[in-house]
């Protein structure tokens, strides 16, 4: 009996030994899914869509838990229980630099991350009081994770002095971090933002937004959260960001980054973001092929599958909580922000590359495999969203523009993603459809598909800016080409881009031309400066030198970021730069005054 026991004893362990090293040979030679510790809190928590007596407050988890909720007011004695929803599209791919993801263990596809949501209105707040808050997830486990204090605020009354952040396109360019950190630095605690797109560069990619490995992540670097090492001269610093957004509402426009393309969970992420095609062409599609695709006639799998072969904002619209217009939901809206009356414009359209080759399906031509299955053509840079005359977005313009809420704002302002006037190089070709032209062989064969754009019918130049002139509005923000440079018409509308928080695609001017191919028309593509007549505006304090001594009226620098800042109690817009290289202060080299 004493030796069988003694066995039975000795086998037990070695069985399961040998079985959990079977295990872990198993899970080192499998892609392990994106992990992050579970008793944190994914981001801090940040505000959203204040009114005149609350304030909404929102952060995301990798758990669903049990109870999320919001503590506020003088010793944290008042809370408010959020609501929970799990983002529908948020993934990892092969080329996500996040967690588990090493050179050595990549994963082959798309896989989908779970990450919760949770939002709580702070309600019965008082107008210019500020108090302190702080969140707490409960998980399944019944642990607690509470994060820092932080403090909120309603929507600040008309006559309140405001300082609002003006920027764009942080896209996790290596100088993000600098950028905010700095702003906060320089002017303390901001009353808003207002960001004009391009948050990240592929929307689908949870990272991205939370937790990239590089450390620069748009919610980090907008929490003091981040981690982006600077080496100059060998010298390195570290910037973290500024902690913004949990004490100030953001409110954002869609950028052409916020924009994913056709849905699959085979081709990566950065496919996908680059294979957008047009709503028409997918309904063509779709109507050719309806009773195979949906032969229940249902108008929810019609729409599905529309979404998902052409193009959405889902994980966009899904993290933010906006104002909405009635019309166009969260992609384009109004709202009144102390003495400003903002409109937030969705024009933007996709960018593609500009090159001819045979293989290129871009801005200018499709490539030559694809010519005869227009089902793979790109379709040049078409528009997202429809602005021109006539159109629901424009209705909408016109109506908003005509109403009292902005004909009464001290302030009026307008912001977009895609640029009226720039030096920058994105700002060709015109934004309008493209015009499609086919050359077809004797058989009737697809020969060339190529495409022009027509300057005259630029829709922003010829149907919005007409309207903006004349309804008085002062400032025209947008972004989009990475860099800094401003315009005033001869109305005096203020027309400002600053972009330029991390790498700069550089200013079309002298030397220096925009990427257009031969034999296009260069009426319709201006090489060098801006296509739309304006000469940009030397900075009035203190604008860099070019090599022969003259004033630049720009800053496009890959060293250099620069950020501006609307002050509603002088009415002016401030620019200021800072040298990463040289370490120096930061400097304010321009500014204006609203009329």
């Amino acid at each position: 009996m004493f030796q069988r026991l003694t066995s039975r004893t000795i086998l037990a362990p070695a069985v399961f030994l040998l079985l959990a090293a079977v295990s872990l040979i198993i899970v080192l030679l499998t892609p392990q899914p994106v992990m992050t510790s579970q008793n944190q809190l994914l981001t801090a928590p940040f505000l959203q869509l204040p009114s005149e007596t609350s304030v909404r407050v929102v952060w995301f988890t990798e758990f669903a838990g049990t109870r999320h909720r919001v503590a506020y007011g003088e010793n944290f004695a008042q809370s408010v229980v959020a609501t929970s929803t799990k983002l529908s599209r948020t993934r990892e791919d092969q080329e996500s630099k996040v967690g588990n993801q090493t050179e050595d263990n990549k994963y082959q596809q798309p896989t989908r991350r779970d990450i919760w949501r949770h939002e709580a209105e702070v309600t019965e707040l008082t107008p210019g009081k500020r108090v302190p808050y702080r969140v707490t997830s409960e998980q399944e486990d019944g642990e607690a994770v509470t994060s820092e204090v932080f403090t909120l605020a309603p929507k600040p009354p008309q006559g309140t002095p405001l300082k609002i952040l003006l920027t764009s396109d942080h896209q996790l360019k290596p100088m993000t971090a600098a950028n905010l950190q700095k702003a906060v630095e320089t002017m303390g605690k901001f009353d808003a933002v207002f960001m004009v797109g391009d948050l990240v560069n592929v929307p689908d990619r949870a990272s991205e937004w939370f937790d990239d490995d590089r450390g620069g992540a748009f919610f980090p670097c907008f929490q003091g959260r981040a981690k982006t090492i600077s080496d100059r001269n060998g010298i390195k610093t570290v910037y973290r960001g500024g902690e913004i957004i949990q004490h100030a509402p953001i409110y954002t426009a869609i950028g052409n980054h916020e924009v994913m393309g056709r849905f699959s969970m085979d081709k990566s992420l950065n496919e996908q973001f680059d294979d957008s095609f047009p709503r028409k062409a997918a309904e063509e599609i779709y109507t050719k092929n309806a009773a195979q695709l949906n032969n229940s006639d249902d108008p929810k799998v019609r729409e599905a599958w529309l979404k998902d072969n052409s193009f959405n904002t889902d994980t966009y619209e899904e993290i933010f909580t906006l104002p909405q217009s009635k019309e166009g939901g969260e992609k384009y809206y109004a709202l009144t922000f102390g003495d400003v009356r903002l409109v937030v414009l969705y024009a933007t359209n996709m960018w593609r590359y500009w090159g001819l080759e045979e293989k290129t399906r871009g801005r200018y031509r499709e490539r030559e495999q694809d010519l005869n299955n227009p089902e793979n053509w790109g379709y040049g840079q078409h528009i997202f969203e429809p602005i021109a005359k006539g159109s629901k977005q424009y209705k909408w313009l016109e109506t908003e523009l005509s109403g009292s809420e902005f004909r009464q704002a001290k302030y009026k302002m307008v912001m977009l993603h895609h640029p009226p006037h720039s030096l920058g190089d994105n700002i060709v070709p015109a934004y309008t459809d493209p015009v499609q032209v086919r050359e077809v062989n004797a058989n009737g064969s697809i020969k060339s598909v190529r495409y022009e754009y027509p300057k005259e019918a630029d829709y922003i130049i010829r149907d919005v800016k007409p309207l903006l002139e004349a309804a008085g509005v002062q400032l025209v923000f947008y972004g989009h080409s990475h860099l800094w440079n401003r315009f005033v018409s001869p109305s005096g509308m203020h027309f400002l881009e600053t972009s330029n928080v991390g790498n700069s695609y550089g200013a079309a001017v002298g030397d220096k031309k925009r990427p257009v191919p031969d034999g296009f028309n260069k009426e319709n593509y201006a090489v060098t400066g801006d296509p739309n007549g304006l000469e940009a505006v030397v900075p009035t304090i203190a604008p860099l030198m070019a090599e022969d001594g003259k004033p630049l009226p720009y800053v496009a620098s890959n060293e250099i970021t620069a950020f501006s800042i609307l002050d509603t109690g002088t009415g002016t817009v401030s620019s200021y730069r800072f040298d990463t290289v040289e370490e120096s202060k930061v400097v304010k080299f321009d500014e204006f005054r609203l009329n």
